[in-house]
């Protein structure tokens, strides 16, 4: 349950960077973002924040439309996928923009993604004891 409440914290976070991003005004974008306001006030800049929104909105849009599209593994697989796009993202992000997205994007996705493989690992050890108890 924890990992599907984080799974989809990231997604909504994603959401709201993409509105952020395409409908947010220049003064929030550059305190959002560590930006001067001069540089946000730019077209060519405030084109660049819709491109990025555009693709912030479809990974949030593609992590809760999965829940409905997958189920078991499946699911799990995707969102592993998913949160692991997230990440890369962030950590490129946190190297080119600003350090805080190593805060506000990595360290959730990074949570949910551990979340499943620690789930894994429970259901890994679980299903070898079954097969244990079973045996004799």
């Amino acid at each position: 349950m924890l990992a599907i409440i984080v799974t989809m914290f990231v997604a909504i976070e994603h959401l709201g960077i993409m509105a952020l991003e395409i409908f947010g005004n220049p003064a929030q974008q550059a305190k959002a973002f560590d930006l001067p306001l001069k540089f946000t006030q730019q077209h060519e800049a405030q084109v660049s924040f819709a491109n990025q929104g555009i693709y912030n909105g479809a990974l949030g849009a593609a992590i809760i439309a999965s829940y409905w599209l997958f189920s078991g593994a499946t699911l799990v697989l995707v969102w592993q996928m998913l949160l692991a796009f997230v990440m890369v993202v962030a950590l490129f992000g946190a190297l080119t923009a600003t350090k805080k997205i190593i805060l506000i994007q990595f360290l959730p996705a990074l949570i949910a993604f551990f979340t499943y493989i620690s789930l894994k690992h429970k259901k890994k050890i679980a299903m070898q004891g079954f097969a244990a108890i079973s045996f004799f």
